[in-house]
């Protein structure tokens, strides 16, 4: 199940790319929760379902209208991915380019998007992966030390 997370995590990235909003919105579930950066910036705060991501995209696009995303890594941890996204555009008023790469932290539930958030870093991303109690690369708790002296295992008495 979680190889097919990955694969719709990148098909909604092609998606964006294209600006194919019906393909894009096909992977992600009707109440879907979208925390965008740019929302948290401006204290919009979160999109749920489909029309409030509609009203996101079609604002996104009239600012940025050549907005692109490439996908790079995208880590598979069961039921949330991590992908890490290079976004690019130009701004239609002012003529300047954006530039910028963030990470992406998606919840899945039967191949569907149920919420995905975008952070600065990738530290931030296994943070709140965490927390979603996916544990990640990042969030493990590591071995118990081993005691003085290098024995693993107890006396044998």
């Amino acid at each position: 199940m979680s190889q097919s997370n990955v694969e719709q995590h990148r098909r909604a990235a092609e998606a964006f790319s294209r600006h194919d909003l019906d393909a894009f919105l096909a992977i992600c579930d009707p109440e879907i929760e979208l925390v965008s950066r740019h929302l948290e910036l401006d204290g919009s705060g979160h999109l749920r379902g489909h029309p409030a991501v509609r009203r996101w995209w079609e604002t996104l696009l009239s600012v940025y209208p050549n907005f692109t995303s490439e996908i790079g890594e995208v880590q598979d941890l069961g039921d949330v991915t991590i992908a890490q996204h290079h976004f690019r555009g130009q701004g239609v008023e002012s003529g300047a380019q954006m530039e910028q790469t963030q990470w992406q932290v998606t919840q899945w539930r039967e191949s569907k998007a149920v919420w995905w958030r975008s952070l600065p870093t990738e530290a931030e991303a296994h943070e709140i992966a965490g927390q979603l109690g996916t544990p990640t690369p990042a969030t493990r708790p590591l071995p118990a030390p081993r005691p003085p002296g290098g024995g693993g295992n107890p006396p044998v008495g």
